[in-house]
């Protein structure tokens, strides 16, 4: 039994030396850990709250007790378009995309990073034998789209308060 418990006590050990993390998990500073997201759809909010649970940070509950607000503008979550037609007249292949603009200001409404936009597309084949699948499929490369949208706008938080530290 002691043997045991040594062994997983040293394999915690070398797991967490070799920089082992969660898949998602995101290293923020210190200006990050206190997060309030203004607007902004359920599934954004959703994938936000996510990888911030992830990186043990949770999320503000008032943008008067946020480190940084994190305001969301004209989403449009929902685009769609053909790319190509098969010989029927069926769809093989689709666009998806997703846009926004954002904006990042600190707790005291100074502005860290201006409003500017993003847009994130992908492109994915609609094999007409599998039309569950590809539902399934299209629903799967949306939560890829927010979770980059929720990357990104971690990302370039994380560079403006290097830029600008208190």
């Amino acid at each position: 039994m002691l043997i045991k418990k040594s062994v997983i006590l040293a394999l915690a050990l070398l797991l967490s030396a070799c920089g082992y993390h969660l898949r998602g998990a995101l290293e923020l500073p210190a200006g990050l850990k206190n997060v309030y997201l203004e607007g902004g759809s359920s599934q954004l909010q959703e994938q936000f709250n996510s990888v911030m649970k992830l990186s043990s940070v949770p999320l503000a509950s008032s943008p008067e007790t946020a480190g940084i607000i994190v305001k969301i503008f004209n989403e449009d979550g929902n685009q769609r378009r053909v790319l190509s037609l098969n010989s029927a007249g069926a769809a093989n292949d689709f666009e998806l995309g997703y846009s926004f603009d954002y904006e990042l200001v600190d707790s005291k409404n100074k502005v860290l990073v201006p409003r500017q936009p993003m847009e994130i597309k992908r492109e994915y084949y609609n094999d007409q034998l599998a039309v569950l699948a590809k539902g399934n499929e299209e629903a799967l490369i949306r939560d890829e789209m927010y979770q980059q949208a929720v990357r990104t706008i971690v990302n370039r938080a994380r560079v403006a308060l290097a830029a600008n530290p208190k």
